[in-house]
């Protein structure tokens, strides 16, 4: 059976979530501009699992009405009861860098409990590119869950302000490959003499994944 408009918005109106669900991943087949705006009534969808495709996808689709969009993705961030659709709409926020939405993400990740939205939050501040972030990454740094510890390694590298690269520097000598992995990634963004010191340094590293990063980086 084709993928139409009409099939589309007809299973986004079934009883079953289930339905709904695949009408979400079938808008992948249809022109953007439908699309787009079959995904705004999905992202309002009583499911929460509706409600995470359709903000996952938003992160493809948004691009064409910021405007549209952005109080969409500030409420799922800031009123969604399901912590996963928090989590996506974190993502999406960082992937359309809407860094009007930085205080949202800034007082979310002081408020919950949930990891996963802590986490997310702190990748998507990478990508994001807001120079206030800096403050809030140089905390999580310090966090209690490596994974958002991590995070936040590769989030001031993209991020790129000079100020983090004294607390980058300070990881070169992690007991976890994995951390020394994402410092190679991080490094790699900065052009200071102690960035490229510090990757020469990891060329040498016992672990053959970041050793080898660290010399895909320098050219070596």
């Amino acid at each position: 059976m084709a993928i139409t408009p009409d099939s589309v918005r007809e299973l986004l109106h079934s009883d079953d979530y289930g339905d709904r669900l695949r009408a979400v991943n079938q808008m992948r087949e249809l022109d953007t501009a439908v699309a787009f705006e079959l995904v705004q009534l999905a992202a309002n969808d009583g499911n929460a699992r509706v409600r995470y495709a359709a903000i996952s996808q938003i992160a493809s689709l948004g691009q064409q009405d910021i405007a549209t969009v952005e109080p969409l993705l500030r409420r799922s961030l800031t009123e969604d009861p399901d912590p996963d659709v928090q989590a996506a709409a974190a993502d999406t926020i960082g992937g359309l860098k809407l860094t009007t939405a930085y205080p949202e993400l800034a007082t979310l990740y002081h408020s919950t409990d949930e990891w996963l939205v802590k986490f997310s939050i702190v990748a998507a501040l990478g990508e994001l590119g807001e120079p206030q972030a800096f403050d809030l990454l140089q905390e999580a740094l310090t966090s209690d869950n490596e994974l958002i510890a991590t995070a936040a390694i590769g989030a001031l590298g993209e991020l790129g302000d000079r100020r983090a690269l004294p607390l980058l520097l300070n990881y070169t000598t992690h007991p976890d490959w994995q951390v020394r992995h994402r410092l190679v990634q991080a490094l790699a963004q900065f052009a200071e003499p102690d960035a490229e010191a510090a990757l020469q340094q990891l060329t040498h590293d016992d672990s053959d994944i970041v050793a080898g990063t660290a010399r895909q980086h320098l050219g070596l």
